[in-house]
């Protein structure tokens, strides 16, 4: 077994991993990313992406915003529909010029990897079997397959489990001793598309409609990704594609909006869930990203959240490895955990309100549409859900 060393052992090339590996380099801080998926598979992986302002602000800062500033589509506002009309929610006039960016996380993560490997990263991609040992010592470490199949062990300092949603990291902490896990499953679940199409509004539509939710979206200007509420248990084969447009007209189309059809090649269901683990991290292990929470996509906030981890995380580790000192590192879930709860709290939110559940009767879906209108008529309404939306800055 080869044997090699390094600061900060990363488990997952995701956005997380590759962001924290990143934020160390330029704090001087060595660190090796372990990978379970071959490169072409992290940046062939098709995922939609809105940038918070704090990500955006962020990836400009370090170094990382070129493409996302030349490509990415800059939104200051969103529509909330319902009862056939379209209700604006403007970030830029509510949050003192604040934003939101879309530009996929797949393009994120061709970003990163383009910048870590010109700066010289250590990214093992292919990996099998990644296994951490000893993290309650000063001395964890890393043991894997490389992509040769080649027995590999990493001797760090300190652990980062991004391994994302399916992880193998957060298993380390003991539950139920230490370890306490939280967890929601909807009774929805989005059917997703792509298609090739004009966009059908300058800005993101979200859709409360008395047939289920729906989500007009978009890629690039050639490129459309739309989202209907459907039942967890349905299957893409139910879904001609004339079927979903007549459905998107139905739920959407009305005073002020109109779908534009176009070619679906692309379809999907996403199921819904809430996820959080306390705490984040144990002994030299500290969890960041999916691997410590889940979120519904209905507030775009998965991959903003697992940013703000591993802000946080490359702050703690840079006092650590500088001044000897522990203590941001030992209040790190203490330090991210409230931000998690809030944007729980804005996900669920969002998703109660807009979508319509199993078992309401006409009296939840006027309740609805009451919270709906008392939220766009006021202006602190309104401005809650700009706040929650464009993202509250790292620090706080």
């Amino acid at each position: 077994m080869s044997s090699s060393r390094t600061q900060v052992g990363i488990v997952g090339g995701g956005p997380a991993g590759l962001m924290l590996s990143h934020l160390l380099h330029l704090k001087g801080i060595d660190s090796v990313v372990l990978e379970c998926r071959t490169r072409e598979e992290v940046e062939g992986t098709i995922r939609a992406g809105v940038l918070e302002q704090n990500t955006v602000d962020l990836m400009v800062e370090t170094g990382l915003g070129d493409r996302l500033k030349r490509e990415g589509l800059e939104h200051h506002g969103i529509e909330l529909r319902f009862g056939g009309r379209g209700h604006r929610i403007a970030f830029d006039e509510l949050t003192d010029g604040r934003a939101v960016t879309v530009y996929p996380q797949h393009e994120v993560l061709k970003d990163l990897i383009a910048r870590r490997l010109a700066d010289g990263a250590d990214i093992r991609f292919g990996v099998s079997g990644a296994q951490v040992h000893d993290h309650e010592s000063d001395r964890p470490s890393i043991t894997f397959v490389d992509s040769d199949g080649n027995d590999q062990k990493l001797e760090c300092a300190l652990v980062a489990g991004c391994d994302g949603s399916r992880t193998g990291t957060r298993k380390l902490i003991p539950e139920p001793s230490i370890r306490t896990d939280h967890f929601r499953q909807y009774p929805f679940a989005w059917f997703g598309i792509l298609a090739e199409a004009p966009p059908s509004s300058e800005e993101l539509i979200y859709a409360n409609h008395e047939r289920g939710f729906a989500l007009i979206s978009t890629r690039t200007p050639e490129v459309q990704r739309h989202y209907l509420q459907v039942d967890p248990d349905d299957s893409v084969d139910n879904w001609s594609d004339d079927r979903i447009w007549d459905e998107l007209h139905m739920r959407v189309d009305g005073e002020g909006a109109e779908i534009k059809d176009g070619k679906i090649f692309q379809k999907s269901i996403l199921q819904f869930r809430s996820f959080v683990c306390e705490p984040m991290q144990h002994g030299n292990l500290f969890l960041a990203g999916d691997a410590a929470h889940t979120v519904p996509p209905t507030g775009a906030k998965g991959m903003n959240l697992a940013i703000a981890d591993v802000y946080a995380l490359a702050k703690a580790m840079d006092s650590f490895f500088t001044s000897s000192d522990r203590k941001m590192l030992d209040g790190y879930t203490e330090t991210v955990l409230p931000r998690v709860w809030r944007t729980q709290h804005f996900s669920w939110w969002m998703s109660s309100m807009l979508h319509r559940l199993p078992d309401d009767s006409g009296f939840g879906h006027r309740r609805q549409l009451a919270e709906l209108d008392m939220v766009t008529r006021s202006v602190a309404g309104r401005t809650l859900i700009a706040e929650n939306y464009v993202g509250t800055p790292l620090h706080q």
